[in-house]
């Protein structure tokens, strides 16, 4: 048998670095072997990686040097990072944290000679929203929702230093319904999803299918070096949405469409920011969702959940009390 060659997978304990993690140590055809970069090798979920078989090694995107480390001998590496992490530097906001990490990644990738990686990123909202005073700019008027718009520029990034790389714009997670989007109850105790969608899809996607089409694009060679792959596992409205909940938990779930001022209005610290963002994904609908074609994502991923798969094995997980 030929020596696999290794992936190094930044973020390995969380959603998209572990989905990868363990789509890589599940794979019968065993192409890969993998090295789980996280911050505390003495966490629970690294040490679970270890028994499972990764590679568990200490790096910090905030420390080039222990990135760089990480990442030699590495044949690719997958790259994401945690713009909801919070940081300690009050001289930076969460975006230029975020900027200043995906440098730091591809400044390590290049030296260490990394020949394919795999950068997760999302749309810059920017050249869609222009200047329009109805959608709030935000962090000083750089940008107007930030966890999209330092990814999407960041992807310059990995292009100065002469990384080879593959763009992989993601999407929502359904997993979002288990954790802090799921159903809620009304003054007379029956659920409700609320979204500023309107009627417009919102596409979704299982974050454990992140890192499985990630594992097939690297499968794939240099066959997607330089290309953009936007990936999503099902388009729906919030109608819909709630109607897949009711059949699944077995009790009426209702779709309460906000308008956008009314999500701002919410009381948690990022309500403005989220609210560009989903006015980002119904005002644009029609290029997000085309971008993300279900065929293409599934003829990577073929085991590629629909929301309604996605159900099937965590409606359990869903609070609804």
């Amino acid at each position: 048998m030929s020596e696999q060659k290794l992936i190094a997978v930044v973020g390995a304990t969380g959603a998209q670095g572990g989905g990868l993690v363990r789509a890589i140590l599940e794979d019968p055809a065993r192409t890969f072997a993998v090295r789980a970069l996280t911050r505390n090798p003495d966490s629970s979920g690294a040490k679970a990686l270890a028994a499972a078989g990764a590679e568990v090694v200490a790096a910090d995107l905030d420390d080039e040097a222990s990135v760089r480390a990480a990442f030699e001998g590495a044949y690719g590496a997958y790259v994401v990072t945690n713009y909801w992490a919070a940081t300690e530097d009050a001289t930076r906001t969460r975006a230029e944290m975020e900027l200043a990490q995906a440098e730091n990644a591809a400044r390590a990738a290049a030296a260490a000679g990394v020949e394919h990686v795999i950068w997760s990123t999302l749309e810059d909202t920017r050249p869609f929203f222009g200047d329009r005073d109805d959608v709030p700019s935000l962090d000083d008027g750089r940008y107007k929702v930030p966890h999209f718009d330092a990814k999407g520029e960041a992807d310059a990034l990995f292009t100065k230093y002469g990384v080879p790389t593959t763009f992989l714009r993601t999407t929502f997670y359904f997993d979002a319904f288990i954790n802090g989007m799921g159903p809620t109850r009304d003054a007379d105790g029956k659920l409700t999803i609320s979204m500023p969608m309107a009627d417009k899809p919102l596409s979704g996607i299982a974050s454990d299918d992140i890192g499985r089409t990630a594992l097939a694009i690297f499968k794939q060679g240099t066959a997607y070096i330089g290309i953009t792959v936007s990936i999503a596992g099902d388009h729906l409205t919030g109608h819909e949405y709630a109607a897949a909940l009711t059949e699944a938990l077995g009790e009426e779930v209702a779709y309460q469409p906000l308008t956008w001022d009314q999500y701002q209005a919410l009381p948690f610290p990022m309500a403005t920011e989220f609210s560009n963002m989903f006015q980002f994904y119904a005002e644009d609908h029609e290029r997000f969702t085309g971008d993300r074609n279900l065929d293409k994502v599934r003829a990577l991923n073929p085991d590629l959940l629909s929301f309604a798969d996605w159900l099937t094995k965590h409606k359990g997980a869903i609070p609804t009390k």
